[in-house]
């Protein structure tokens, strides 16, 4: 198989599933994370082994899965980064949630580089990402695209091609999170508004997921909440970081985002509140403890 040598930075939930969809498929795949434990779980999972400096060279695409724009700039171009130690025509492969100015940033000073790039964002969630079945939403030259195609084929079930530059797959991804942080916020506050007029969380399920008022964020994350269940598939800090890059660009526009600005908001609250690190179904935590009311338990 052409260009299936891969390093992938970042194996937390998303990136782990990622980086075990690439070895599954037939890529041999160096995996890089600040937490050595993740290391060496993913090489006993067979992920290859090396360090960045020896197998950087090597690589044909780098796939950058942190946290934000701030930590894909780190990775590639801060102290140790790995821009400088890739081979000429190799292809950065940018997966975080990042303003599309920033995207575009970084995609020249990697073509100052003589390196490709693809603006990658990932919609989809840990399971999909771990069953190779994500949506990649990509901007880059066709070149880029090329390069980065086996890497692409094992990570995702569909991969849109939005543009030849860098930019497009990042504001597409600041739209998609716009509405899926609304969409849990506003489940999270129908669902608890419902308890007010005597719909118990169970009986909201049984019935809206079936109405024109439901949603994918609500059948996804409402189980959540029936359940008392709010181990982090997708962690309430997540949306103070993807709504405050929305809100930036929105600001950088002169648009009005008032809905996304409430959501946020709600998303703050419960981030301080010490419910940052669970599951971002939790945000109906925020709206019970106003109301007065009590949520089911796990059992």
């Amino acid at each position: 198989m052409a260009n299936n040598r891969v390093g992938i930075f970042g194996l937390g939930a998303m990136g782990f599933g990622m980086a075990g969809a690439l070895h599954r498929a037939g890529l041999t795949v160096h995996g890089f994370d600040v937490n050595q434990d993740a290391v060496t779980r993913f090489q006993a999972a067979g992920g290859a082994p090396g360090d960045v400096a020896t197998v950087a060279a090597t690589l044909d695409a780098v796939i950058v899965v942190v946290v934000n724009g701030a930590q894909t700039e780190a990775v590639l171009f801060g102290t140790g980064g790995i821009a400088v130690q890739m081979a000429k025509g190799a292809v950065v492969v940018a997966c975080a949630t990042m303003a599309p100015a920033l995207a575009r940033d970084l995609a020249q000073r990697c073509a100052d580089l003589g390196l490709l790039y693809l603006d990658a964002p990932v919609s989809g969630g840990t399971f999909r990402a771990a069953d190779g079945e994500l949506s990649i939403l990509a901007s880059g030259s066709p070149e880029a695209f090329a390069k980065a195609r086996p890497a692409l084929d094992a990570m995702a079930s569909k991969v849109f091609e939005l543009g030849d530059a860098a930019g497009a797959g990042s504001s597409m991804k600041a739209i998609n999170q716009m509405l899926v942080g609304v969409h849990i916020a506003a489940m999270a506050e129908a669902m608890t508004f419902g308890m007010t007029q005597g719909v118990s969380p169970a009986q909201f399920l049984e019935v809206i997921p079936q109405c024109a008022g439901t949603s994918w964020a609500l059948e996804s994350r409402g189980p959540h909440v029936r359940d008392g269940d709010y181990t982090p598939l997708s962690a309430v800090d997540i949306w103070p970081k993807d709504l405050g890059i929305v809100l930036e660009i929105a600001q950088s526009e002169k648009f009005g985002a008032p809905i996304t600005a409430a959501a946020l908001q709600q998303f703050m609250a419960a981030s301080g509140s010490g419910l940052g690190r669970e599951d971002d179904a939790a945000v109906a935590k925020v709206y019970a403890r106003n109301a007065g009311l009590t949520l089911p338990e796990r059992t």
